[in-house]
């Protein structure tokens, strides 16, 4: 076997003979990319490229990788290549690297011009605005059909999701709202201890939790339970190309996958606020009559007094705009995700913080509206 397994032959005018010969399987001895460039840097006058093969070559993807850099290389200085004398199988492989597009790395993403990103940005908030405004049409379009009867999905697997979406967060949403209630009550006692009024406690954890923590709590509690679930589901679904056999049957995978979800969580958020309101005043009553020694009976008749049928129907509001929230995040993430097990990740993920900062801004909006109507 010769030591140089690779030649670069300038004889002819105007044309590089590059001779081949010997075991290409083993990596060592491949020029790189530098090295190449040195060569043709040396003979400006080259304008096309011929190879010479021995009978005896054998290669891998170590002789496809210096191809690939060789023609990026001459591309770029408009040199012509002949691939006519490779092997058939080499130049099956060659064009399929070929056709492979180079990932961005972080260094070239680096030189990019801070407008082009900028402009990348706007695009990608305009087209994900487009299709949020799309998915909701769809959404809109279904629950027409829905309530003219028209609508088609399994009956089973709503019922299947309704019990996730509530017996199967209790326990969940049991220990965050005391906790929270018991916190509210902590709080509260450190500043009306000073006046002596820590009877107002009951008022501020009842108003508190009914009115929007209750709601809030619940809200988030459901994004990174739920929401994240039905972004994985839809998800794995696309990837494994399960919606687009649906679309090929002429089932409406919005109407058979995201309408009962959205259902099942419209219909049950309302109900588990409600029981993280009694979990939260739980909280605070045990912390009032246990640790500060409040009456328990003039703690109850003080919450009685302070809550409000209409903070109870504000926090109501707060929980069914919260449900519709988490359930088209995750959907929308989900009907939306790149087939691969990164985009899974992704649109997990981006469907947990979208929900909950749709929710933070959700219930900025609807407090403010609250106090210009005077409830």
């Amino acid at each position: 076997m010769p030591q140089e397994k690779l030649i670069f032959d300038y004889s002819s005018p105007k044309t590089l003979l590059l001779k081949l010969s010997g075991d290409w399987r083993i990596f060592a001895g491949l020029p790189s990319e530098k090295n190449v460039a040195l060569q043709l840097d040396a003979h400006p006058e080259i304008a096309k490229i011929v190879f010479n093969l021995s009978q005896d070559l054998k290669w891998d993807s170590g002789l496809i990788s210096f191809f690939r850099l060789l023609i990026r290389e001459c591309t770029s200085r408009n040199i012509l290549i002949d691939r006519e004398a490779l092997p058939e199988g080499l130049q099956k492989m060659l064009a399929l690297a070929l056709t492979v597009k180079e990932r961005i790395g972080p260094s070239k993403v680096a030189q990019d011009r801070s407008f082009a990103r900028v402009g990348n940005k706007v695009l990608q908030l305009y087209y994900g605005t487009v299709s949020l405004l799309d998915f909701l049409g769809h959404i809109t379009v279904s629950f027409g059909r829905l309530i003219t009867g028209k609508a088609y999905f399994p009956r089973e697997d709503f019922i299947y999701i309704l019990q996730r979406c509530g017996v199967d967060s209790l326990a969940l949403i049991s220990l965050i709202s005391v906790l929270v209630g018991m916190i509210l009550a902590f709080v509260g006692a450190i500043q009306l201890q000073m006046f002596g009024a820590q009877i107002f406690i009951a008022d501020i954890v009842g108003i508190a939790m009914v009115r929007v923590l209750a709601a809030v709590m619940t809200g988030i509690i459901m994004s990174g339970r739920i929401g994240a679930s039905f972004a994985a589901e839809l998800g794995i679904m696309q990837t494994n190309e399960e919606i687009d056999a649906f679309r090929t049957l002429g089932i409406d995978p919005v109407e058979y996958l995201v309408m009962p979800r959205l259902l099942a969580l419209v219909i049950m958020m309302p109900v588990l606020t409600i029981y993280a309101d009694l979990m939260g005043i739980l909280g605070g009553f045990v912390i009032s009559s246990g640790m500060l020694g409040l009456n328990p009976v003039e703690y109850w008749d003080h919450t009685q007094t302070a809550v409000k049928l209409k903070f109870l129907w504000i926090g109501l509001i707060h929980s069914f705009v919260f449900g519709v929230i988490v359930a088209v995040s995750g959907c929308l993430r989900g009907m939306k995700c790149e087939r691969s097990a990164a985009g899974v990740g992704e649109a997990t993920t981006s469907a947990v913080v979208t929900a909950i900062t749709s929710i933070v801004i959700a219930t900025a909006i609807i407090t403010y509206v609250c106090q210009l109507l005077g409830v």
